[in-house]
């Protein structure tokens, strides 16, 4: 037997005065009244959620492709890191190549380095 059958049938040995009385109860509690339209949000006592819109993303290589001089140099204009870093920045894929930029700053990003083989995610 569910909790709700239980329920029931612990509702269903309630006198008519003891119900009328739960029903008012249930009322105060919930700030309603019998007459009221009700949604069931409002019955769960649910608060919904602001929506958080994303606004910083990090620009991931995740392959270097048949271009690698290319991506190393884009690398070095996008982190102002020196050639060495850069490099070594290819070679250790994936690597994080922009933390928390704009999508648009993102994207422009992104298309640079799929001009020349490389696969990036956007995160």
């Amino acid at each position: 037997m569910s909790n709700l059958d239980s329920l029931i049938d612990e509702l269903s040995k309630l006198s008519i005065l003891e119900a009328s009385n739960l029903v008012k109860k249930l009322e105060d509690k919930w700030n309603i009244r019998s007459g009221d339209n009700v949604t069931m949000s409002q019955i769960n006592n649910v608060k919904e959620k602001p929506v958080i819109k994303k606004t910083e993303f990090d620009v991931e290589l995740t392959e270097v492709g048949p271009k690698k001089i290319q991506v190393i140099k884009i690398i070095r204009e996008i982190t102002s890191l020196g050639l060495k870093e850069s490099k070594a920045m290819v070679d250790g894929v994936p690597k994080v190549v922009k933390c928390k930029t704009s999508k648009e700053d993102a994207d422009v990003i992104k298309t640079k380095l799929e001009e020349h083989g490389a696969k990036v995610i956007i995160k």
